[in-house]
């Protein structure tokens, strides 16, 4: 079954009917949002869009306050929102309710359904949702490759072979950290050259890592990892080292003082720790309490950061434990769709300065849909166009079975 299939089967014929229509891959889709009585909006490449009423896409610029009569949009009814959430509970919401209490479902493919609604508390504490008038659906994408350029810096040679750093991915949100560190424990699992794999223990609180549906992980994170899925990350990091003798554990986005204090536990077990956290900077993860405290005992020896220059290019750092720069690495989407690639050592170049092509064959860049086989979506608002017309003779295809031709320069 392919993506399309897997999110498609979830929706209401009608729905359904209008969804499989939309003139682009399902491969590139990030996110599908419903509200009860609103327009259905997607974001597709980093961009969003409005799905209109026979699945074209649409500029939201159009619709503004009292004008939606202007045009013709789709819309989700709380009936078929209703409808949604029993098919994902396999129609049994009371046995669903600590899916529903913890705020999402997670169905085949690893794809993540948040759910919002009337909440109903207990002692300071969700006890399950009511009325659930809102839907994120949120694909599952995998890029399997994207921490190639950081992974040599992530292991050392000590007496009896390799080991792995301790690693802390720092990025703001939807810059692709988590991304990044499920990518990290395919690879330290499977090993490379040189380098044997490794055990590796997953806390995956918000089932983000491994998108496990009923228990088995559907992304690949490597034939030597366990999974504990939506466990509390305090309590999941202990179970782990005292269960699973892991080498490596891996946590995404920690930051708590209780978070701090479990990392103190493994790594004085003997473990290796990658995590992610929130932050702009070094300096901000450093400012901050409980994160500082780890960082100025040296509890990691690499942080590796996420951003973008002003300029719009894809910035990746690499720093040691003092935070010294080790390795820049900036990305630029170029015309075609391309990408030139700058790996820089320590902080003497600038950031804009690129100088590698960083192509595949064929000129294709790995990440993006001329590279996979996908067909992107048209820059609609720089061409002062509107809307991207529904699918009409084949898949990745316009009017006139035209290609479209721009890569999302989202994918890293």
């Amino acid at each position: 079954m392919d993506r399309r299939e897997e999110i498609l089967k979830i929706f209401p014929r009608d729905l359904r009917q209008i969804f499989s229509r939309i003139p682009v891959g399902f491969d590139y889709m990030e996110e599908i949002r419903l509200r009860a009585g609103q327009p259905v909006f997607m974001v597709y490449g980093g961009r969003e869009y409005a799905v209109g009423a026979s699945g074209e896409l649409l500029d939201p610029g159009m619709i503004r306050a009292g004008q939606e009569a202007k045009v013709s949009l789709c819309r989700v009814s709380g009936e078929q929102l209703a409808q949604i959430v029993e098919y994902m509970s396999s129609y049994s919401m009371y046995a669903a309710q600590e899916e529903i209490r913890q705020g999402f479902f997670t169905i085949q493919g690893g794809h993540r359904i948040g759910i919002a609604g009337r909440a109903v508390a207990s002692q300071q504490e969700v006890g399950l949702l009511k009325f659930i008038s809102f839907l994120n659906v949120r694909i599952s994408h995998q890029i399997k490759g994207c921490a190639d350029e950081v992974m040599k810096e992530l292991y050392q040679k000590k007496e009896g072979g390799m080991t792995f750093r301790n690693v802390l991915l720092i990025s703001p949100p939807r810059m692709g950290k988590t991304t990044m560190l499920r990518d990290m424990i395919r690879q330290i699992s499977w090993g490379s050259p040189g380098i044997p794999g490794m055990t590796v223990g997953v806390v995956d609180e918000r089932s983000e890592l491994g998108a496990c549906y009923q228990g088995v992980p559907q992304n690949d994170l490597g034939p030597r990892t366990d999974v504990l899925d939506c466990c509390p990350k305090v309590q999941g990091m202990m179970m782990l080292v005292r269960s699973m003798s892991p080498q490596v554990v891996a946590v995404d986005e920690i930051g708590s003082g209780e978070d701090a204090k479990a990392l103190d536990y493994v790594r004085n077990c003997g473990c290796a720790i990658a995590a992610t956290a929130h932050g702009a900077s070094f300096d901000d993860i450093k400012s901050r309490k409980d994160l500082g405290r780890l960082v100025e005992e040296g509890c990691f020896e690499r942080f590796v950061i996420l951003g973008k220059t002003e300029s719009g290019a894809r910035e990746t750092q690499i720093l040691d434990h003092s935070g010294k720069l080790i390795q820049r690495i900036l990305k630029k989407d170029l015309e075609g769709g391309r990408e030139n690639v700058a790996e820089v050592d320590g902080s003497s170049a600038g950031p804009d300065s690129l100088s590698r092509p960083g192509t595949l064959d064929g000129g294709k860049m790995a990440g993006t849909p001329e590279a996979d086989g996908a067909a992107p979506a048209d820059d609609l608002f720089s061409q002062g166009r509107d809307r991207i017309q529904p699918r009409s003779s084949g898949r990745g295809t316009g009017a006139g079975g035209q290609k479209r031709g721009r890569s999302p320069g989202w994918l890293f």
